[in-house]
């Protein structure tokens, strides 16, 4: 899966996570569903930075 794709897929699997802990009144579950967030965030970015750095290759024709 893409990097991009699978970072969004992870902050919104953690956002989840986090407002059950909330509910659940569980610090651990919010805890690790921000940390979630942050991995996603994390990875998204992975993603951004290597489309910009394939984009400036040339190409070979």
């Amino acid at each position: 899966m893409d990097d991009k794709i699978e970072g969004k897929w992870d902050q919104g699997k953690g956002k989840v996570k986090e407002e059950a802990g909330k509910l659940g009144g569980d610090k651990s579950t919010e805890i690790g569903g921000k940390v979630d967030q942050g991995k996603g965030k994390l990875k998204e970015g992975l993603g951004n930075v290597k489309d910009a750095l394939h984009e400036d290759e040339p190409v070979d024709r």
